[in-house]
């Protein structure tokens, strides 16, 4: 089996997470994880969260770090749920597996995670202001997957019924430079092992704010930056679940359902 690159630096990670002191992010997340279990209609006895900030999830069941290898333990949970830290993982589908692997047959899965238009802003302000300043460019933010690529990764995990979906939230911030201070309180600073290890030049910053300035500001001069929110849900199989048809099972034509005509297709005049 591949081993899956070094993305993170993960004691760089944890001294960033133990400055943190800005948690707005993960409170919209913990609200978004108790409607959504809301809507299941299910009451959850086992429950565990796999968070870096395990204070901040204290009364939704017992937490874990969200290490490489997860202290879970095979089958003693109904729910699990990965809040908002799967983007700093190694192998991401390593995670998922592990939390299948941690709950009963039929229990659930949400991960919430940050999506690839997150900071889409900053990140394109940034690598032209380091561009124009030094003529290169440098790891600075992390990557994150787009939501059809994420999706996919349930699948790849062995869960049934997987969705992904998303939303957004966008915070309007005086300039560049306190949103930048911000994701720094946030714990969300640059832990990504590739990462320069000496502080990026302060023309750098200067050059990013400026133009963040000209390309985005509002009427008021304030500049937005875009968080997007991507929720994975997936079960784990079991044999009360439904099951998809198997292809040519259907008892009744689509025409017929939809009372539509049914049109033959036109021939194609190369074959004649």
């Amino acid at each position: 089996m591949q081993t899956p690159p070094i993305l993170t630096d993960r004691p760089a990670l944890l001294r960033n997470r133990s400055r943190a002191t800005e948690f707005f992010l993960h409170d919209e997340v913990r609200a978004e994880v108790q409607e959504r279990l809301i809507e299941v209609n299910r009451t959850f006895k086992s429950p565990a969260v796999v968070t870096g900030f395990p204070a901040l999830w204290s009364g939704m069941g017992a937490t874990v770090a969200d290490d490489d290898l997860l202290a879970l333990t095979p089958g003693a949970h109904d729910l699990v749920i990965h809040a908002l830290c799967l983007h700093w993982a190694n192998d991401p589908v390593g995670q998922l597996v592990q939390c299948r692997h941690a709950l009963r047959p039929d229990g659930l899965v949400l991960a919430l995670m940050f999506g690839g238009q997150t900071l889409h802003e900053l990140r394109a302000c940034l690598a032209e202001a380091e561009a124009d300043v030094t003529g290169g460019l440098s790891p600075r933010v992390l990557p994150m997957g787009e939501i059809r690529d994420l999706g996919g990764l349930l699948q790849r995990a062995g869960f049934a019924l997987p969705v992904a979906d998303s939303f957004s939230k966008t915070v309007r911030y005086r300039d560049a430079l306190h949103l930048m201070r911000d994701l720094r309180l946030m714990g969300e600073g640059n832990a990504l092992s590739t990462r320069l290890r000496h502080p990026t030049r302060r023309s750098v910053l200067l050059r990013a704010a400026e133009i963040y300035q000209a390309q985005y500001a509002d009427s008021e001069g304030r500049i937005p930056a875009t968080f997007e929110i991507i929720c994975l849900t997936g079960w784990a199989p079991d044999a009360s679940q439904p099951k998809p048809l198997k292809p040519g099972s259907a008892a009744q034509r689509l025409a017929d359902v939809l009372n539509a005509a049914e049109m033959p297709l036109p021939s194609d005049p190369a074959k004649g």
